[in-house]
């Protein structure tokens, strides 16, 4: 396909010029997609905890965040055969190129070439889309979806079905996606098993989903946050606990009411000490930690050796193990289908302008996930 004859755009996006700042709504420059990359109108987008980590970090600014998106594409650049303007699509952070040694290797979802981008620039040509009166403004995981319209490289888009709605499945772009994919692909969790989950936000409940519809016999979730405990029953969880009623350590805890373990245990809260204590928790012998979560500091972790030496596993989660364009159109496709949940994650629905009022929440602990509607 021939590419789109584009221009810049100038359009509003949600701009963070320092760690903790409140957003500011600013118009932008967004510059036509180069080579293998697309220009997209950004539908809906929702609030990512990763997003509140970053911002709160000492991270590089100024910056537009966000990067669990759909939207539809505007233009084309040159080479890009799979998309065309007017497809519906979801944003990824992690792309899938398809002839990396890691994409073809049938055993990781971690591509080579366009991996985790940590440094605010194009996976391309290592430069920004966005400019304020001719300076940078840096991106945030190749996506940056806080702006009306963005550019992302084709490798970090995924075509889906138009009749999907997008402001329901851009979750699936990023917290639900991950969740259903630790416990599926990562975990394995098996029929009658014991779950353990710490962390119950969106991707904590998300495990809950995919380890209730895997058959698994009990599924326990760990938070000290009275209203998701509350809550996570709906999305599968049997039994909560609350670390700050406990008298004992909450590893003890969860072994002594699951018989010495759990089969599987899940760190979904981004705290290294955390996936020490899941660790602590799952059993002798096969028991099995994951972690999905993003520390937001202490990135080293400590464990005795004799924990591994007894049998147990840890294994690291990136995006549930999926590869984005080999396999979220099947997920998208279950949520049709009504064989997964979304609908449930989203407990508010903001306007753009209220983009700040969504960090508020999530700081506040009051929301799973926020999804930010841009103007039609």
């Amino acid at each position: 396909m021939a590419p789109s004859t584009s221009q810049v755009i100038t359009c509003k996006a949600a701009v963070a010029w320092g760690a903790g700042e409140p957003l500011v709504m600013e118009e932008v420059e967004v510059s036509p997609p180069q080579p293998m990359e697309i220009r997209i109108k950004v539908v809906s987008t929702s609030l990512c905890r990763s997003d509140l980590s970053a911002w709160e970090s000492h991270a590089i600014f100024p910056r537009i965040f966000g990067h669990e998106a759909s939207g539809i594409v505007e233009s084309v650049g040159l080479g890009v055969t799979e998309f065309k303007e007017g497809d519906h699509v979801l944003t990824v952070f992690i792309g899938e190129c398809m002839t990396c040694r890691q994409c073809t290797s049938g055993k990781s979802n971690v591509c080579q070439v366009l991996g985790l981008e940590r440094r605010g620039l194009m996976h391309s040509d290592q430069k920004t889309r966005f400019s304020i009166k001719g300076k940078p403004v840096y991106h945030y995981c190749a996506v940056s979806s806080f702006s009306e319209y963005t550019v992302i490289h084709s490798g970090c888009a995924v075509k889906v079905s138009p009749h999907a709605p997008l402001e329901k499945i851009c979750l699936l772009s990023c917290g639900v996606a991950a969740g259903l994919g630790a416990a599926w692909n990562v975990a394995d969790v098996s029929k009658g098993s014991t779950v353990v989950i710490f962390g119950l936000g969106t991707v904590g409940l998300s495990v809950a989903q995919a380890a209730k519809l895997r058959g698994a016999s009990r599924i326990i979730g760990v938070d000290n946050n009275p209203q998701k405990c509350e809550n996570a029953k709906a999305f599968g969880v049997t039994e909560v606990v609350d670390p700050n009623s406990c008298e004992e350590p909450i590893a003890q805890v969860i072994k002594r009411i699951t018989d010495g373990g759990a089969d599987f245990s899940f760190e979904c809260v981004g705290d290294t000490d955390m996936i020490t204590t899941a660790l602590q928790s799952c059993c002798d012998g096969w028991g099995l930690t994951v972690t999905l979560g993003v520390p937001k500091a202490k990135p080293e972790m400590s464990a005795h050796y004799g924990l591994l030496l007894m049998g147990r596993t840890l294994k690291g989660s990136l995006f549930g193990g999926w590869k984005p364009k080999s396999d979220l159109p099947s997920l998208v496709e279950k949520y049709v289908n009504k064989e997964i949940k979304i609908d449930d994650y989203i407990t508010h629905n903001l306007p753009f302008d209220d983009i700040n009022k969504a960090f508020n929440l999530m700081k506040e602990g009051k929301c799973l996930r926020c999804v930010i509607h841009m103007q039609r």
